[in-house]
């Protein structure tokens, strides 16, 4: 594989050098004979190769075009690299039907979020995902009651996340200037707790968190443009304390107001 690419600062590359972290990576999905993978951001092709080596096929994803076309020509027969952004993917177009596969990669800081809810929203999604991002986005992902947040949710609402291991940044090349972690993702068949429409518990969830220093009973009634009366009515219904606030609520509890929600606008 290519050594010499050189990062470009505006996709936010730092490429990943360490071998262990990145046999870390592989480990924690479980990739193994047999699996299919879509890789996201193969950069040098390094976390490419230990994948070609132990899955039955690989699809990499590269946004720089320059690096496709470095890398392209040192793929075994089994990976095939397609110059893409990540955070527009179709899985099942990418893998000519919608079939089991892994999500693995060492995600650009600034698109990890759009990336990671394109592939769990979509119609069809993996199995299981193994992904290096900022040590904060990581604590956002596998946060508790208390500490919940829309991105918290935009992961939990899809899958358990754990934290697998922290990546110093002289793990990289170059060095960010932030500490990394990898975590796994298990995917879960469909949204948590019966919620049956993504897009309107987003929606309940955004008006929650539109002013996190208040109140979920105030917070909801201006996110969702109701009297607060009412939104104290839907709180109730969830069997809520309307002096709550967004972060403290669990998965469970967002599904059950989002029930609450929809019966009162049916």
């Amino acid at each position: 594989m290519p050594a010499d690419a050189a990062p470009k600062k505006y996709l936010g590359q730092h490429f990943l050098a360490d071998r262990n972290i990145l046999g870390a990576i592989a480990d924690a999905a479980g990739v193994g004979p047999g699996d299919t993978v879509i890789e996201v951001g193969p950069g040098r092709g390094s976390l490419t190769r230990i994948l070609a080596e132990r899955a039955a096929r690989v699809v990499a994803l590269e946004i720089d075009a320059a690096l496709v076309e470095a890398i392209r020509p040192f793929v075994p027969a089994n990976v095939e690299v397609l110059h893409a952004d990540a955070r527009r993917a179709d899985p099942a177009a990418l893998l000519g039907g919608c079939g089991p596969y892994k999500l693995l990669g060492n995600l650009p800081y600034y698109a990890a979020m759009p990336i990671l809810r394109a592939f769990l929203e979509s119609a069809c999604p993996p199995a299981t995902a193994a992904i290096l991002v900022q040590r904060e986005v990581a604590n956002a992902m596998c946060a508790e009651p208390g500490s919940m947040s829309l991105v918290s949710l935009g992961v939990q609402l899809f899958g358990r996340p754990r934290t697998v291991r922290l990546v110093r940044p002289g793990s990289f090349v170059p060095p960010p200037k932030v500490t990394s972690a990898v975590v796994a993702i298990d995917v879960y068949g469909r949204p948590a707790e019966g919620v049956d429409d993504t897009a309107a518990f987003f929606y309940l969830a955004r008006a929650g968190f539109s002013a996190p220093r208040k109140q979920l009973r105030n917070a909801l009634a201006g996110g969702l443009g109701i009297a607060p009366a009412e939104a104290e009515a839907l709180l109730a219904d969830a069997a809520l304390d309307p002096k709550r606030r967004a972060e403290s609520l669990s998965m469970g509890e967002w599904a059950a107001l989002y029930r609450a929600w929809r019966r009162s606008t049916a």
